[in-house]
């Protein structure tokens, strides 16, 4: 693949066709941010800069303009710093390996880009994005009007570019499709991993912490190539399970409880998201078995519901279903004071339960952008009451589903004590979830590698 017919150059070309006449786009990649002291967070780039460049250094700039001409700022090359800091393609070199039509030093930015922002129309950029950014742009603005005189016109319009790429990165292709299929073979091992390692320390007598199955998944990322985790895994033991955003700590991990974890690794700049939850020691007790299998159960409903032409919320309508007839069938919910699922329902009663949606879109950002609204739809609002917290609560149409999309799928329950609900079923909770793309048939689950039904997980965690 060369720089010219490289995925990176297509999508700057399609981009450059939706900018309208006189259109340019300033795309600055993210900064480098300080940890503490003279100490830097790891570096990573800013998702929308690497969709339209597949450049990882940071303080680069993309500018490009609607006859699709690309140019790129860059760090210049400088030998000493390379010593401290690692190479820097540099400028001369960016042409070539990037397929861009000019490349200078950020120190020339200030200059050129006001030059570069002279005779347009519109100019977009990412709002909201960059602290900063929207000032910045103000500043080479002024630099263009101070040269009215000279006959240089200044671009008299301003576009979120956000509204353009975000519909780009909605739909994957093929080339992302395949390196998300490869993050979530690498993020199946790692929870593979974590669960024997798990029931074989605990076989063995030995002490085991939340942070030890934490280290077993980070290995395991790093072993096979990933760059880094796309999220802060989650790692929660018996009732920390009950907390979504858990971190892993120091809590132990206990024989008779169950362990949620939530991890993933980045690779080649895409995120994989999955959520396994398996008896610590390799074997479900009832309750813990019966709740488990009716998520599961909620979950097969989710991914039969996900398919090219249905919308986005219908998996979670569809998962909302099975578990609110399973939580009245266990006894979590009264049957005498809610005598249906369609009651539980309408009254949101499952909400303590189950308090999010059971997914999200999936790709460069582990949340990834796009708009959950169908765009063909505007406009077709409706309102109701929330029966829970009173509230009017505008609906708009939800996101019809298209072949390319990825999207999580992640039912769960949390059951803390509460008056009525069933000892037996006390701190347990429960997620699982695997990334989806969506075809026209169906969807292709691409974190399968690690087993999700438990009879499978128990017979994995013997081996």
């Amino acid at each position: 693949m060369t720089a010219l017919t490289s995925p990176y150059a297509r999508r700057r070309a399609h981009l450059a066709s939706l900018l309208g006449e006189g259109g340019i786009a300033i795309v600055p990649t993210a900064p480098e941010r300080l940890r503490n002291r003279d100490t830097d967070y790891l570096y990573r780039h800013d998702s929308y800069f690497y969709y339209l460049t597949g450049f990882t250094e940071p303080q680069a700039w993309l500018v490009l303009t609607s006859e699709g001409q690309a140019t790129l700022f860059c760090q210049p090359k400088d030998l000493e710093r390379e010593i401290w800091d690692g190479y820097r393609l540099g400028p001369d070199a960016a042409v070539e390996a990037l397929g861009v039509d000019a490349a200078h030093s950020t120190a020339q930015l200030e200059v050129l880009l006001p030059r570069l922002l002279e005779n347009r129309e519109r100019v977009w950029f990412p709002f909201a994005t960059h602290e900063g950014l929207a000032a910045r742009v103000d500043g080479w603005l002024q630099k263009v009007r101070a040269r009215v005189r000279f006959g240089a016109l200044c671009p008299a319009q301003q576009g979120d570019l956000c509204t353009l790429l975000d519909e780009m990165r909605l739909v994957k292709d093929a080339h992302e499709q395949d390196v998300m299929r490869r993050a979530a073979r690498i993020s199946a091992g790692a929870h593979i991993r974590a669960m024997q390692y798990s029931a074989r320390m605990l076989r063995a007598g030995e002490d085991v912490r939340e942070y030890h199955l934490d280290a077993e998944l980070l290995h395991e990322f790093r072993r096979h190539g990933s760059q880094a985790v796309a999220y802060n895994s989650i790692v929660a033991a018996g009732a920390n399970a009950c907390v979504l955003h858990y971190r892993a700590d120091a809590a132990p991990v206990r024989a008779g409880e169950l362990v949620l974890i939530d991890a993933g690794c980045e690779l080649d700049g895409y995120a994989s998201d999955i959520t396994r939850t398996f008896p610590a020691d390799g074997r479900f007790t009832g309750p813990q078995r019966d709740l488990y299998d009716l998520v599961l159960a909620s979950q097969h409903a989710a991914v039969a519901a996900t398919k090219a032409g249905a919308r986005f919320n219908d998996p979670h309508d569809a998962t909302v279903a099975v578990l609110s007839q399973g939580l009245l069938d266990l006894g979590l919910l009264d049957k005498s004071k809610y005598g249906s699922a369609q009651d539980v329902i309408e009254q949101r009663a499952y909400f303590p339960f189950y308090m999010h949606r059971t997914g999200h879109w999936l790709g460069m950002d582990v949340h990834d952008c796009g708009s959950y609204v169908e765009p063909s739809e505007v406009g077709g609002d409706s309102e109701r009451r929330d029966p829970l917290s009173g509230e009017t609560i505008t609906q708009r149409p939800s996101r019809i589903l298209r072949p390319g999309m990825v999207l999580t799928i992640e039912p769960g329950l949390y059951i803390r004590p509460a008056p009525g609900v069933p000892e037996a079923f006390h701190h347990i909770g429960i997620r699982i979830e695997d990334d989806a793309i969506v075809t026209e048939g169906g969807c292709e689950l691409i974190t399968r590698d690690v087993p999700v039904e438990a009879d499978e997980i128990e017979a994995l965690m013997r081996g």
